[in-house]
């Protein structure tokens, strides 16, 4: 199972220990180990020697695999792990408390690793004296879907089913669903992936469109899925799908928030010409008519001229014309 963001970092940070203890260890061993694909370890071990031993650099861990083994080469004299203790400048203590300290605010944060990270912080408060009180009068704090994502997050590890009702934007309704949950991942938005029976496929669910939500006592069992690579983006369209051009005016720029895109271009009035692809090419006729004249569709020149067509037999009703 692949990472959110915040479990990501925790797993990164356990690797350091994990390797360092288990010289040589395989690769297989060690993805068995964190729950995460042998891929993506690889992407974790791609990352780890970009770290320094200090916020300023330093040292670099010298971590390496041949594709079967891991390999720990930081070592002090005695040849066992890497030598330099920790020391920090005033601003170094000081981004690490603030941050120490927003982290232990987040939600779905296990309380073991809560308490973990409130002793350290305890004990580097300790340490950086003055630096210490600084820090206090700073805050960070996170943009995130509190209970939603506590609720997800013990459904995976419970392995409980989920109940949803759930805003999507295509269709501007809200479904009720029953999801068995796969992951937790974050793309710019936290997103849930998991198997709708409602759809009877894989679907994804940003946790910031999920109206209500609860834990169920049916045992989750999403059928076995390859994780979707993430690598290139959350948006990938199949290659049969139609490519779509909407422009829309300051008041539609709500659209790239809200839809998958490509690409989205400033405009000289301040609107965006956005570039999506979509199967479902009904979904963006009902868009064109929430945006009215705040925005219209480009390309292809049918789904245009058929948005049109659409809003004139609804304003017909009105009695007025396009």
């Amino acid at each position: 199972m692949a990472a959110n963001a915040i479990d990501q970092t925790r797993r990164m940070l356990s690797l350091v220990t994990y390797l360092r203890e288990r010289p040589g260890a395989h690769v297989a061993d060690v993805a068995r180990a964190f729950g995460i694909t042998e891929d993506e370890l690889i992407s974790d071990l791609d990352v780890l020697p970009m770290c320094g031993t200090s916020f300023r650099g330093g040292d670099l861990l010298d971590i390496d695999t041949d594709g079967d083994r891991i390999w720990w080469h930081n070592a002090d004299a005695s040849g066992e792990s890497t030598a330099e203790p920790l020391r920090l400048a005033a601003d170094e203590a000081t981004s690490l408390l603030v941050a120490a300290r927003a982290v232990a605010t987040l939600p779905g944060l296990r309380e073991s690793d809560r308490d973990a990270l409130l002793r350290a912080t305890a004990k580097l408060e300790a340490a950086a004296g003055e630096a210490a009180g600084a820090s206090s009068r700073l805050s960070v704090t996170f943009e995130s879907e509190g209970g939603v994502f506590a609720d997800v997050d013990r459904a995976i590890s419970e392995r409980r089913r989920l109940w949803l009702r759930y805003y999507s934007p295509a269709r501007d309704e809200l479904t009720e669903r029953t999801v068995d949950p796969i992951r937790l991942f974050a793309v710019g938005h936290t997103y849930l992936e998991g198997w709708c029976h409602l759809s009877e496929a894989r679907r994804t669910f940003r946790l910031d469109r999920v109206a209500e939500i609860r834990l169920l006592d049916e045992r989750a069992e999403p059928p076995a899925i390859e994780p979707r690579d993430l690598s290139v983006g959350l948006v990938q369209p199949a290659a049969e799908d139609p490519e779509v051009v909407v422009e829309v005016g300051p008041g539609g720029r709500w659209v790239a928030e809200y839809y998958p895109h490509d690409s989205a271009e400033e405009l000289a009035d301040g609107g965006l010409r956005i570039t999506l692809r979509s199967p479902d090419p009904a979904s963006l006729r009902r868009l064109a008519l929430r945006l009215g004249r705040d925005g219209r569709i480009v390309s292809p020149p049918e789904l245009a001229d058929s948005a049109r067509k659409a809003a004139g037999e609804a304003l017909a009703g009105y009695g007025e014309q396009v």
